[in-house]
């Protein structure tokens, strides 16, 4: 497990590295990943969520650990569910959308979605639930199903927040991932395929969204 979360790491860093102007901290990651289309600006927006801020208990895992779930800071069960995603400003000729959830501290894919109809301008909330129409989705490093399962970091261990990004590509093809019934398509092979993708030019734009969230508690007030 911990070679192939590396391996989905660098397989990240290099996509990264393609698109990227310029890079020096997760702020300016924000602004790599935005990039411009004829008609203005791709922008991603959520209606659960504002960027930069903590992620609501709607979209934290559920799991449960001695009639408690681990996953939020006081015990509540969380709603699992994938956030609401608008997009605008996509770039002229796309033809499919690609949608990755992914927790840069801890270097963690809590979400993929590829060959989202080309005429999308978004996802409603819960879109990532298995059997999702909405478009294929890979086998999150849950591996637990081809679905969304939402952020539940470590409490105590430092850093305490973690960073949760959501990103929206713009492609001109289909993305076809290898898959069977013993080895189902995951974040490795979605991240190969966007890699290669990006290598053909065939990645037109992209646009992100940063979610926080944290299951240790704030230090007590003095």
């Amino acid at each position: 497990m911990k070679k192939y979360l590396v391996c989905v790491s660098l397989a990240l860093a290099c996509f990264s590295t393609l698109r990227a102007q310029e890079s020096n901290g997760a702020d300016q990651q924000q602004t790599q990943m935005a990039t411009l289309s004829p008609g203005g600006p791709f922008k991603l927006t959520s209606s659960t969520f504002a960027n930069k801020t903590t992620l609501p208990i709607s979209t934290i895992h559920n799991m449960i650990v001695n009639n408690v779930n681990v996953c939020s800071i006081d015990g509540s069960p969380g709603g699992n569910q994938s956030p609401e995603l608008s997009w605008s400003g996509a770039p002229r000729g796309t033809q499919t959308f690609v949608v990755v959830a992914y927790d840069v501290t801890a270097g963690f894919t809590h979400w993929g979605m590829y060959n989202i109809a080309g005429s999308a301008t978004g996802l409603p909330a819960n879109a990532g639930v298995a059997g999702s129409q909405f478009g294929k989705q890979i086998f999150n490093d849950f591996f637990i199903g081809a679905e969304y399962d939402g952020p539940c970091p470590p409490a105590h261990v430092a850093p305490d927040v973690h960073h949760y990004l959501f990103t929206v590509y713009a492609l001109d093809i289909e993305l076809h991932l290898p898959s069977s019934a013993n080895f189902p398509a995951n974040a490795e092979r979605l991240y190969q395929a966007l890699i290669a993708a990006g290598r053909n030019h065939h990645i037109l734009g992209s646009a992100s969204l940063t979610g926080l969230y944290s299951t240790t508690p704030p230090p007590p007030a003095d």
